[in-house]
């Protein structure tokens, strides 16, 4: 079986995006699959949520986006069986400028990944906050898009916007990319607005909708401060156990037989 690449991604900040990264990924390795997560965020939210110290991180993603880097050499591993990381380096921040005058500029992660082994069952690139040239090479370099949406007010409006740099970028750029599934999160029962959300998003989307929802929860928010994943940190929280059923639902979508996937 080849990696299958996903982009983790959503032009709005605040939206559990690289928490659904670190802890999907987590969860995924906890079920022994072998995963690589991709920190192409500048911040480095992902890098010091599993506790990655600074001094680790002279050579990540950067230097791969760039050419200077191998993929597999960059990785390193994360604590968790399973799991390593390609952090970000802080010269990810100027990588945009410098993106503008490289050759095939959209294409530098794809053609990356094109050198990763087949040891990594899945790769989860843990995207910026924009829609900008990071972005775009990792829609390129992946096979489909995960969509953390938070229950909100304007989330419709944002996921329309997506959506279609998806579309545009199937046509252009990557013709097999596809939207994966949209995961809901941040969710709040007693709230009525959480609720209209996620109706509106299951009646746009329909199964691209994940059934399970990530609540709004403390011990979720709390784990990055430790450099742990959430599933670490608190494994009985409603948290936890939210994120290791999304990855048993993501699995069991990427995984059926495709005789019963009629």
């Amino acid at each position: 079986m080849s990696n299958r690449i996903f982009a983790i991604a959503n032009q709005k900040g605040g939206v559990g995006k690289t928490t659904t990264a670190i802890n999907l990924a987590t969860a995924m390795a906890a079920v022994e699959r072998r995963v690589l997560l991709f920190d192409l965020d500048p911040q480095g939210n992902a890098s010091t949520g599993l506790g990655i110290d600074r001094s680790r991180r002279a050579v990540g993603s950067y230097q791969v986006l760039i050419g200077e880097a191998d993929i597999a050499a960059s990785a390193i591993p994360t604590g968790i069986p399973g799991l390593d990381i390609v952090p970000a380096s802080p010269d990810l921040s100027g990588a945009e400028l410098e993106l503008v005058d490289l050759d095939r500029r959209e294409f530098r992660l794809r053609e990356a990944f094109a050198r990763l082994p087949e040891y990594y069952q899945y790769v989860l690139i843990d995207c910026p906050p924009a829609l900008g040239l990071l972005t775009l090479n990792a829609m390129v370099a992946a096979d489909a898009v995960l969509v953390p949406l938070q229950c909100e007010f304007l989330a419709l409006e944002g996921l329309s916007q997506l959506t279609r740099t998806i579309e545009r970028v199937k046509k252009v750029l990557n013709p097999t990319l596809e939207l994966q599934g949209i995961v809901l999160t941040m969710y709040d029962s007693r709230n009525n607005l959480s609720t209209l959300v996620a109706d509106d998003v299951r009646q746009f989307f329909g199964d691209k909708v994940y059934r399970t929802m990530i609540p709004r929860n403390v011990r979720v928010s709390e784990a990055p401060s430790h450099g742990k994943p959430v599933l670490l940190y608190d494994m009985r929280c409603p948290g936890s156990q939210a994120y290791i059923h999304l990855a048993g639902e993501m699995l069991r979508r990427l995984e059926k037989p495709t005789e019963q996937a009629a």
